[in-house]
């Protein structure tokens, strides 16, 4: 997989892209209606990049995030990673709990709750333009949260899915509202053969 996997062409990387985008655009309007206030989201980049090169994204192995992980279940099974730097997640919570941006400064259960729920609507609103392009049915599990170093969520993750995915398929995220913005990152880490099905099914399997 690993080979195949970081071959894909630019037509492929589009096409994904589009997927992100789609996704973007659902979680925005999502998230806009929970919280009563505009929130835009736009995907700036995505990438393919092996697993271990994950942490270095994010500020390196040693840097304080918080990440929502959550495994994928239909035809084309994977793990989804969400992760944000620990002020990214700290600024978020502010812009959905209507705080002066700078206000959290450690998280209680409330806005751990709050950054589960932003996971689920960035998980089901990426899954749910994964199945509009490709009609499959793709459904996430229930969420889990950690706040630690990069390395070691990352490791924790290896742990869950074993050899199941060895790279990860990146879309860069960017919150934005009127108090500010934060960027985050959004990992599709697929099974084995699960991107090869993703790509036949929109149509881009070269």
């Amino acid at each position: 997989m690993s080979e195949e996997i970081l071959k894909l062409s630019e037509m492929q990387i589009d096409a994904l892209r589009e997927v992100g985008n789609v996704g973007a655009g659902n979680a925005a309007t999502a998230l806009s209606q929970i919280i009563n206030r505009q929130i835009d989201m736009t995907v700036p980049r995505v990438t393919i990049m092996p697993l271990g090169d994950v942490p270095d994204v994010v500020g390196g192995p040693d840097a304080m995030v918080a990440g929502v992980y959550f495994r994928v279940f239909g035809p084309a099974p994977g793990s989804i990673l969400f992760l944000l730097p620990r002020e990214s997640a700290f600024s978020l919570v502010d812009m959905l709990m209507g705080r002066e941006k700078g206000h959290t400064q450690a998280l209680n259960s409330l806005d751990e709750s709050a950054l589960m729920e932003i996971g689920n609507i960035l998980s089901g609103a990426y899954l749910n333009a994964l199945s509009y392009f490709t009609k499959f049915t793709l459904l996430p599990s229930i969420p889990a949260l950690a706040v630690d170093m990069a390395g070691a969520i990352l490791s924790i993750i290896l742990i869950q899915i074993g050899q199941m995915g060895d790279h990860a398929l990146v879309i860069e995220t960017e919150f934005t509202s009127a108090g500010g913005g934060v960027k985050g990152h959004f990992f599709l880490i697929p099974d084995p053969g699960s991107l090869n099905v993703i790509l036949t099914a929109i149509g881009v399997k070269e």
